[in-house]
C-alpha cells in the first residue's frame, strides 16, 4: 500500500474536489428528472458528452470565442434534451417506469452512436478556459481549469436552487415533484413541467461536460462512466434530494481520489470500482440515501 506524502493527500483531495463537481452535477441531472418522473434518465451522460463535444466543435473548428461556444453548446444542448422529451418520452407518457427507463437506456446509446461517426474515437483536446500559472495550496497546485469547474459547479447549483425558489416555472416544477396529482388540480401543466425538466436537465449536464473537458479531455464515450458515477452519487446523497445529490457527488470524487492515492501500486486502474461499491454499500445498508427518505 502506497503511503503519499501531505503534499501528495492534498492533491488527491483537490482533484477529487474537482472530479466530484462534476459528478455532483451530473447527480443533479438525475435528481431533476426523477422527481418529476420516477424515471431513472441513464441518458444523462449523453448531455454531458454532448455539451463537452458541441463546444470544443464551435471552439476549436468553427473558431468561435470560448464564451460564446459555451453558451451556444448550452442552448444546443437544452435543444436536444427537449426534443428527446418530445420524441421518446411524451409519446409512451402512460407507459410503465421501467418502460420509460429502458428508453433512457437506448438514448444513451443512440447519443454515443451518433457522436462516434461524427467526432471518432480519439479523445479531443479542449482548450482551457483561462491561461495562467497553477495556483499553490498547502504545498499542492491546482490549475486555472480545476478553479473553473468549482466555480462553474458552484455557479449552476446555486442558479437551479434560485430558480426553483424565485420563477414562477421553478415553482411549478418543485410543486409537480412533490405531487403531481395535487400540482395538476391546481392548474398545472404538469407535462410542461416534464418537459421543462428534461430541459433544465441536459443543460446541468452540458455545463457538467463542458467544465470537465479540458481537464480530461472530450470523447463519444466519456458520458457513460460520468453518467453512472453520477447516478451512483445521486443514489449516495438520496434520489430526488438536490442537496444529496451535491454531497454525493464530493464524496464519491474525493473517495476516489483517495483510493487512488493509496491503492497499491498496480491498483489505481481499478478506481472507477469506487464508486460502485459505494453504490453496493449504500444500497446495503441505507437504501433511500443519506439524505433521502424511505419513501419519496
Amino acid at each position: 500500500m502506497q503511503f503519499p506524502t501531505f503534499q501528495q493527500l492534498i492533491q488527491h483531495i483537490i482533484y477529487g474536489i474537482t472530479v466530484g463537481g462534476i459528478y455532483a452535477l451530473v447527480a443533479m441531472g438525475f435528481t431533476i428528472i426523477y422527481n418529476a418522473t420516477d424515471v431513472i434518465n441513464f441518458a444523462q451522460g449523453g448531455f454531458v458528452m454532448l455539451g463537452a463535444m458541441i463546444m470544443v466543435s464551435l471552439n476549436t473548428t468553427l473558431n468561435l470565442p470560448m464564451p460564446l461556444a459555451f453558451f451556444l453548446s448550452i442552448l444546443i444542448v437544452t435543444a436536444i434534451g427537449i426534443i428527446f422529451e418530445r420524441a421518446a418520452i411524451n409519446p409512451v407518457k402512460n407507459a410503465s417506469v421501467i418502460t420509460l427507463i429502458i428508453i433512457t437506456v437506448g438514448a444513451s446509446i443512440f447519443f454515443s452512436g451518433i457522436a462516434l461517426p461524427i467526432w471518432g474515437q480519439d479523445p479531443i483536446y479542449a482548450k482551457p478556459f483561462s491561461s495562467g500559472d497553477p495556483v499553490s495550496f498547502l504545498g499542492a497546485k491546482i490549475s486555472l481549469q480545476q478553479l473553473w469547474v468549482l466555480g462553474i459547479t458552484a455557479v449552476i447549483v446555486v442558479a437551479v436552487q434560485l430558480f426553483y425558489k424565485y420563477t414562477i416555472i421553478g415553482k411549478a416544477m418543485r410543486a409537480t415533484a412533490i405531487n403531481r396529482t395535487a400540482a395538476r388540480l391546481m392548474g398545472i401543466n404538469v407535462r410542461l413541467m416534464v418537459l421543462c425538466s428534461f430541459a433544465l436537465s441536459a443543460a446541468v449536464g452540458a455545463g457538467a461536460g463542458m467544465a470537465i473537458a479540458p481537464v480530461a479531455h472530450a470523447s463519444y464515450d466519456m458520458g457513460s462512466m460520468l453518467g453512472l458515477k453520477g447516478f451512483c452519487a445521486a443514489v449516495l446523497g438520496g434520489l430526488g434530494n438536490g442537496v444529496g445529490a451535491v454531497v454525493g457527488g464530493f464524496t464519491i470524487g474525493i473517495i476516489e481520489r483517495l483510493a487512488i492515492g493509496f491503492a497499491p501500486l498496480g491498483y489505481s486502474g481499478y478506481k472507477d470500482a469506487v464508486a460502485f461499491i459505494i453504490l453496493l454499500v449504500i444500497l446495503f445498508l441505507k437504501p433511500s440515501g443519506l439524505f433521502g427518505t424511505s419513501q419519496k
